[in-house]
């Protein structure tokens, strides 16, 4: 009976880390469908490559950093012995990963393929699996310090803040190093429109993320003896706010639309394994408001040209759930207890603090080595002409 539990827990986290590996491609067709038709192959190609190097920084660097494990026994002791851990790195590595996937959304059609490869290995390599050791690891003494002080760890049940806030604040880094695409605002500051290439794409993306969520948060729980119906509804009550607002704040936009089930996916994580589903509810379709409304003031007031909107997506809507997470994870808000609202909110500014920090170094190295930043004439022809070669439709 311990050999059957033993394999269902990896059959169980195995099929999570196939779920999470398929919102990829959906991160993929978000952003195909976001960035103008001259762009669409490199937003392709970036998440197959960016992928492949998590991978690899992950493997030799980041897992270790974040939970002291390795794997370089030999291959019959891994087999025996750690079956497990090894789909668990796996599935880990899928989060990973999700970081260098949220960025590109951000710093589309005018950065450059090498020098952003190289940023991505830093992430995945260090700055994601320090602050993944200290919040779902206990490193440096950080969840002790803060039970101790306020009465409760911090709980990110999924990643709000872990994944989704650490991915959308290094975002903003990036977008800020690079600066604006050409052409995107005029001289006297207006906003000029680059109308996104293909809705069809763009629903696409957003209907595998929506679909791929479900193993992102349920499966969190890593064994089958922690699953929970209740992380599930949560995710799903969620999800349903977070469209609903931004259909209605957002005024009919489709790319709002498809935006919205995926901002309240984001807010939900932290404390979908707490929540109320009425409570989720809440948080999902505050979260669907706020990516609406803090989009269009990050790109028409403040003039952050974030292209697909990943900072106020995963940066914003994850920061709201991970403080989400102290409110309505309250036994008073009808959730089940066990949080503080003090130990949500330090957590969840250590993680931006972390990753604004470590993502102005990280790009701001990277861009004085290597100009992360295409030309200007690479910029106008377009990144798929510009660095691959090929358009995604053939002309004659």
């Amino acid at each position: 009976m311990e050999s059957m539990a033993d394999q269902s827990n990896v059959l169980f986290i195995l099929l999570g880390a196939i779920m999470v590996l398929a919102m990829h491609a959906g991160f993929a067709f978000l952003e195909v469908g976001t960035v103008r038709e001259k762009n669409q192959v490199n937003a392709l190609a970036k998440i197959m490559a960016d992928f492949s190097i998590s991978t690899i920084a992950y493997f030799f660097i980041g897992y270790s950093l974040a939970y002291g494990l390795d794997f370089f026994a030999v291959a019959s002791s891994l087999t025996d012995k750690s079956a497990y851990e090894l789909v668990k790195f796996f599935f880990l590595l899928t989060f990973a990963a999700a970081i260098p996937a949220i960025i590109s959304g951000g710093i589309a059609e005018r950065a450059s393929f090498n020098p952003q490869l190289i940023a991505s290995f830093l992430l995945v390599g260090f700055l994601y699996p320090f602050f993944e050791g200290i919040a779902w690891n206990g490193n440096f003494g950080f969840q002790e310090f803060l039970e101790t002080q306020f009465g409760a760890p911090f709980n990110d049940f999924a990643g709000s803040v872990v994944v989704h806030g650490m991915g959308g604040w290094i975002a903003l880094s990036a977008v800020l190093v690079l600066g604006a695409r050409t052409g995107r605002y005029t001289k006297d500051g207006k906003l000029v429109a680059f109308p996104p290439s293909s809705i069809p794409f763009l629903a696409l993306g957003s209907w595998i993320l929506t679909v791929g969520w479900f193993g992102f948060n349920v499966m969190s729980a890593q064994t089958l003896d922690g699953i929970s119906g209740l992380v599930a509804v949560n995710s799903l009550m969620a999800m349903v706010g977070g469209t609903l607002a931004a259909l209605v704040v957002g005024k009919n936009d489709p790319g709002f639309l498809y935006n919205g089930p995926l901002a309240g996916l984001v807010a939900v994580c932290a404390g979908s394994n707490l929540f109320h589903p009425l409570g989720a509810l809440v948080v999902g379709l505050i979260a669907g408001a706020l990516f609406v409304w803090t989009f269009a003031l990050a790109q028409n007031k403040w003039k952050i040209d974030d292209v697909l909107g990943v900072w106020p997506l995963h940066g914003l809507c994850g920061a709201w759930g991970g403080i989400a997470a102290g409110i309505f994870g309250l036994e008073i808000f009808g959730g089940l207890g066990g949080v503080t609202f003090m130990s949500q909110f330090i957590g969840t500014l250590s993680g931006i603090l972390i990753a604004l920090v470590g993502g102005f170094i990280i790009y701001g190295i990277v861009h004085k080595l290597f100009n992360v930043r295409l030309t200007l004439e690479q910029e106008y022809d377009g990144a798929d002409l510009s660095i691959h070669k090929i358009n995604a439709t053939p002309r004659d």
